[in-house]
């Protein structure tokens, strides 16, 4: 029986797309800076807080432009503590496979899957985002094959929950050149997710987009702890001192070259209470200044923010308030970063 598969149209080749929405010289310099930048805070010769901020999913972009340029402002006030790398996650993995899967497929969170447009409008945000204020960004790696789409402008990768343990996302994640953070599993084994990382550090040879490829591994793979629902559907925080301390122990086993690890304040963390994350966030700092060794391993927090406090449904028209998870408002997020700044 053939596959049950209806072929649409066969989209442009990364190169293609890169060709025809070039980056500039000076975004190219930008991006070659940030990113030796976030790698020495993984190499742990800078010591500045990472903190990958944004909203849960990028989907208009003006308002996303707007959240980012707000962001530069304040970047520039906490620049010796604070290194910002701020959300543009473009496409967004669904629980149960329903609901709005990102830009990617929805340029138009209203209107019918477009993946062409969806890949010109994602590549068109992040573009828009280095230029106007100077960000490279972070997204998700939901589909490494698309990775190539972005792979001139992105400065930092997550790999979910739900995708950690899937080889494609290993085996890619080996051969990107910036950091990578490989979250725990939904189920909460870290073992998983240290697999995960070793695995990316290691070189491979393997099939990508129709190629034969190599890569020499990616010594910036770390972990990203998100929480989790154990098998009575709770949620299960794992960003505590003792969970720290688990981490440490699991690093010490392993020779993986700069342990580390970026805490998500959202998620299973938080219990998906967009509130908690500024309870949570200074938490992890009471942890850090107790402790030398957690505080030499925890390199950041990962932040669910926009401009408006919360969520609404797709139909509805609040500038700046997300479609998909609850996230902390803008006023909120300005007080949390000066206040981390402080704390770090």
């Amino acid at each position: 029986m053939e596959m049950n598969m209806e072929f649409l149209r066969k989209l442009p080749a990364p190169d293609e797309l890169k060709q025809q929405y070039a980056i500039s010289e000076k975004t190219a310099e930008t991006k070659a800076k940030r990113d030796e930048e976030i790698c020495r805070i993984f190499e742990g010769k800078d010591d500045r807080l990472l903190l990958v901020i944004g909203p849960c999913s990028a989907d208009h972009e003006d308002a996303v432009l707007d959240y980012i340029s707000r962001l530069r402002n304040v970047q520039d006030k906490v620049c010796e503590k604070i290194f910002i790398v701020p959300r543009i996650y473009t496409n967004k993995p669904r629980t149960i496979g329903v609901g709005y899967k990102g830009m990617l497929h929805q340029p138009d969170p209203e209107k019918k899957p477009d993946m062409l447009k969806g890949i010109i409008a994602i590549r068109q945000m992040h573009m828009r985002a280095v230029e106007e204020t100077g960000f490279t960004c972070a997204d998700e790696m939901l589909y490494p094959e698309n990775h190539r789409y972005l792979s001139d402008l992105l400065s930092y990768v997550a790999v979910g929950a739900r995708s950690a343990e899937d080889q494609q996302h290993r085996l890619t994640a080996s051969g990107v050149g910036i950091p990578v953070g490989m979250k725990n599993p939904t189920g909460g084994d870290l073992t998983v997710m240290m697999n995960s990382i070793i695995a990316a550090q290691c070189g491979h040879t393997f099939l990508y987009r129709g190629w034969e490829v190599k890569t020499g591994g990616n010594p910036y793979t770390h972990a990203i702890l998100r929480g989790y629902v154990d098998k009575f559907g709770r949620n299960i925080p794992n960003y505590h001192y003792e969970d720290l301390k688990q981490l440490l122990e699991l690093y010490g086993e392993k020779e993986i070259a700069n342990p580390a690890v970026v805490i998500d304040t959202n998620h299973s963390n938080s219990g998906k209470n967009f509130l908690e994350q500024i309870r949570i966030s200074k938490d992890i700092m009471h942890s850090c200044r107790v402790s030398g060794e957690i505080r030499k391993i925890v390199k950041g927090l990962m932040i669910e923010s926009y401009l408006e406090d919360g969520a609404q449904a797709i139909s509805g028209h609040c500038y700046g308030k997300s479609i998909t998870d609850p996230c902390l408002g803008w006023e909120k997020t300005e007080r949390l970063i000066y206040e981390l700044a402080e704390l770090w």
